[in-house]
């Protein structure tokens, strides 16, 4: 079992990878916190404004009226 452990602590073929996944989650980690904080309320309006839209130009096209009101073409 020494032996083994041994082998495993000195073989260091997937040293850069683990480095380099390490690297780029210390990057990505604090920019996604950042947008999930601060950018999502804005990007939740921003897809609620078109589904809204959406509805509205359904209803419209549903009860055979062709003008949207507040519908940007």
């Amino acid at each position: 079992m020494r032996k083994l452990l041994e082998r495993i602590h000195r073989d260091d073929r997937g040293s850069v990878s683990i480095e380099t996944i390490l690297i780029v989650a210390a990057i990505a980690i604090p920019i996604l916190i950042f947008i999930l904080k601060f950018g999502w309320p804005r990007i939740k309006d921003f897809f609620d404004r078109g589904m809204d839209d959406l509805g509205t130009t359904a209803d419209s096209i549903k009860n055979g009226s062709t003008t949207t009101t507040g519908v940007n073409p």
